[in-house]
């Protein structure tokens, strides 16, 4: 049986650990229910049929091959398979006026809640990725693995350009196997066919998927004001002197749109889209949604 967290033994993690432990113990005071239930059912064995079984458990199958009524008997797998999923591409690394940037943030976010679901004994597992899978820590239970999670959190650094719905085909079809549940921490800026066409696929495979869009302020609210000089974080030699101002009105409606392209994906797929800002408290946005999850 594995052994449950002490939150005081994060201060050996190091910083990563501190914040998970802060952004997490305000939550789980007073809350006695999981956000997160295992739902994972196995298929186990058949075994014949007797007056009295549920009519709904009988293999129709096995009865057209053998005209005998077999009954399907499942095995409940109570711990959740949780895959925590970082978008380590170059545009993660703007920071805007913020004292963290996208993928800063990122880390925490999936720091508290590969913390938080570590605590309730379910399996966590980590793939960072860019352009392709870059680091693959595979779901266990164990004390050690935290150490071994937010080692390779704290790791990643910004890495070269993405396309996000590509390499998520890639990790859907490769890594993600087993139902479970997939959080996601992106930016999200991806062409929105390429992105439904990979978030279908993970639900394809029964996966419960909640998408965390990490932005910075300035993303949002685009608020430059004077001639300003805007650089590809994944073409660095791609960069543009441009008005702002005259840039403004035709860059939020392209924001607008993408964000609403996000958001119909995310009620067609039924996944949970949750977008978050950069000046927001750890604490404070993971509390929410959480809190949210609760009352569903």
């Amino acid at each position: 049986m594995p052994k449950r967290f002490d939150p005081t033994e994060l201060a050996k993690y190091g910083s990563l650990g501190l914040v998970a432990r802060k952004a997490v113990e305000g939550f789980l005071t007073g809350v006695h229910r999981s956000p997160f239930k295992g739902y994972s059912i196995e298929f186990a064995e058949h075994r014949q049929y007797y007056p009295g079984d549920e009519i709904r458990h009988i293999d129709w199958r096995a009865f057209g091959k053998t005209d005998r009524y077999y009954i399907k008997e499942y095995e409940e797998d109570t711990n959740l398979k949780a895959m925590l999923v970082l978008d380590a591409s170059a545009s993660m690394g703007y920071r805007g006026a913020q004292s963290l940037s996208k993928l800063e943030y990122a880390q925490q976010l999936a720091a508290s809640l590969g913390y938080l679901l570590l605590t309730q004994l379910d399996a966590v597992g980590l793939l960072v990725h860019d352009h392709q899978p870059r680091e693959y820590l595979p779901p266990k239970t164990t004390g050690k693995h935290l150490l071994s999670l937010l080692r390779m959190l704290e790791n990643t650094q910004p890495g070269g350009e993405t396309s996000l719905g590509a390499v998520w085909e890639t990790i859907a079809g490769k890594y993600l196997k087993k139902r479970g549940l997939v959080l996601i921490f992106t930016d999200g800026f991806d062409r929105i066919e390429p992105l439904a066409r990979a978030l279908r696929h993970m639900r394809y495979r029964n996966h419960e998927v909640i998408l965390f869009q990490i932005l910075a302020p300035e993303e949002i609210e685009f608020p430059f004001k004077k001639p300003t000089k805007f650089v590809n974080l994944e073409h660095p030699s791609d960069e543009w002197q441009v008005d702002a101002r005259k840039l403004r009105d035709e860059y939020r409606k392209n924001f607008e749109a993408h964000q609403k392209g996000l958001q119909r994906i995310a009620a067609d797929l039924r996944i949970d889209l949750v977008t978050v800002r950069t000046d927001q408290p750890i604490e404070s946005a993971l509390g929410n949604y959480l809190v949210r999850r609760l009352r569903k």
